[in-house]
Order: C-alpha cells, then structure tokens, then sequence
C-alpha cells in the first residue's frame, strides 16, 4: 500500500483535472448533463483509479487499477476531440489538453510496465 500522492503521474492527473474543469466550464448548458459531464467523469475516473490502486496490498491489483486509469484516460482523450469538433473549444483551447492526456498515458505506460515487472519477479520467486 502506497500514498498516491506521491506517484508524479497522479500530481500530473490531477492538474489535468483542474484544467479540464475550467476548459468544460463554458460549454453549452444542455451539455451539462451530457459531454461535460463524460469529461469530468473519465477525468477524475483517472485520478479515482490510481489512489484506489494505490490502496491495494499487490502489484497485480495495482496494475489492473493503473490499466482502469489508461481505459479512463483513453475515454478521456476521445470526448475532449469530439468537444472540439462539435465546436465547444477550438484547437488552441483542444492542443495543451491533448498533450497533457498523452503526457499522462505516457506516464501510466512506464509505471505499469514497472509495476508489471515487479509483480512478474514476485510471482517467480514464490514459486520458485
């Protein structure tokens, strides 16, 4: 069990989070319930994951919650381009959200392939 607080990818999350907030506030009122809210939810979806991961007793099941996160962050980056094309924000508003997404899956890669690897060695020393 680990403080999620101390995972950069979670701190990095979390600023995506607050930015997401603010770039789906000016949508149109009858998206309120609709897209912005899909957004907001696959956003903090991500961040959810990973302190629930966080607060498992294994790396497997850690990882599974990371692999939720990337699903989340994958939904994410999908709803914030169909916000874009419906006109919602332009692509000076959709580019730093986009990256920020890509910069967060990146970062969900790297710790789930350590994560991944940790679990793999312990499995083969208790079974060995």
């Amino acid at each position: 069990m680990q403080d999620f607080t101390n995972l950069k990818v979670w701190h990095r999350a979390h600023a995506l989070a607050l930015s997401v907030h603010r770039a789906t506030g000016p949508f149109p009122k009858e998206e309120q319930y609709g897209l912005t809210d899909q957004i907001r939810r696959a956003c903090v979806s991500v961040l959810a994951n990973i302190a629930e991961g966080c607060g498992t007793d294994g790396n497997a099941d850690f990882g599974r919650f990371l692999q939720m996160a990337m699903r989340s962050a994958s939904e994410l980056q999908y709803h914030l381009l169909l916000a874009r094309d419906l006109g919602y924000f332009d692509d000076l508003a959709h580019a730093p959200l986009n990256n920020a997404v890509q910069e967060v899956k990146r970062m969900l890669s790297v710790l789930i392939i350590k994560v991944s690897a940790r679990s793999h060695t312990r499995a083969v020393t208790t079974n060995s």
